[in-house]
């Protein structure tokens, strides 16, 4: 692999995850607890999906095939997909949507901080304009799992539950490859091993403020998404997010 193809790959990482999380978080638009949450739900998903047109655009640009972020958001299978796992679990109920939001917004916060010094100008702009809008994420998210965590005797059950379901795929937010190790010596990705270090502390502190806890996990927690290995659940976002561009692929809109 060299740099070219390695810059391709990672780009597609970046808006993958960042497509198909504003997809799914899109899926709540009039049916948030109430008005203003819908609102700002619906926000996040449009902030999500404008990072992915980005940086999608620009993962066409390095491959020189002559695609654009349509071909590359509509036109690949789920093995060709290269989003975080986390990003395609499914909503469930309230307090798993906010945990799973929470999670991927502390980690893409320090990932934009990190890449926001890029020597990619074209990553290092993208991940500055990204930072204002995950900053919002986070504090949103937060907020949330503080709320749920240290609210009523359900509340806190069903956001206990939450985290301890989507645990089980945070060691893929750090599963760093030959990708990651060529791109971070070159000074153009994010060292992995230092956005850990951060999103771990920040995460820890905020479960602990919410009464809540860090589940033991004694299996192994699923990785992969790197390499196209996604749960079962990516396939049915994709049927139903391509069904249009697949069904009518010559439609200008």
């Amino acid at each position: 692999m060299n740099q070219q193809e390695a810059l391709f790959e990672y780009c597609l990482r970046l808006g993958d995850t960042s497509l198909i999380l504003g997809q799914r978080i899109s899926e709540w638009c009039g049916h948030a607890p109430y008005l203003e949450e819908d609102i700002a739900m619906s926000n996040i998903a449009l902030d999500l999906i404008g990072q992915s047109r980005i940086i999608l655009s620009y993962a066409a640009e390095v491959e020189g095939k002559g695609k654009d972020e349509d071909v590359l958001a509509f036109h690949r299978d789920a093995r060709q997909y290269r989003n975080l796992l986390l990003a395609e679990q499914p909503n469930g109920d309230f307090a798993m949507t906010i945990g799973r939001q929470y999670l991927l917004s502390v980690f893409n916060f320090y990932l934009y901080s990190h890449l926001s010094k890029s020597k990619d100008v074209t990553i290092a702009a993208f991940a500055a304009k990204s930072l204002k809008e995950v900053a919002y994420h986070v504090r949103h998210s937060a907020d949330w799992v503080l709320r749920l965590g240290d609210g009523t005797g359900e509340s806190h059950r069903r956001m206990q539950d939450a985290i301890n379901d989507l645990w089980y795929f945070t060691a893929d937010l750090f599963d760093a490859d030959e990708t990651d190790h060529m791109l971070t010596e070159a000074g153009i990705a994010a060292d992995l091993k230092i956005v850990e270090n951060s999103w771990r502390a920040d995460v820890s502190k905020l479960i602990s403020e919410a009464g809540l806890s860090i589940p033991d996990i004694s299996t192994p927690m699923r990785k992969g998404s790197r390499h196209g290995n996604h749960t079962e659940h990516l396939g049915y976002i994709l049927a139903e997010m391509q069904f249009l561009p697949r069904a009518y692929p010559d439609a200008k809109w």
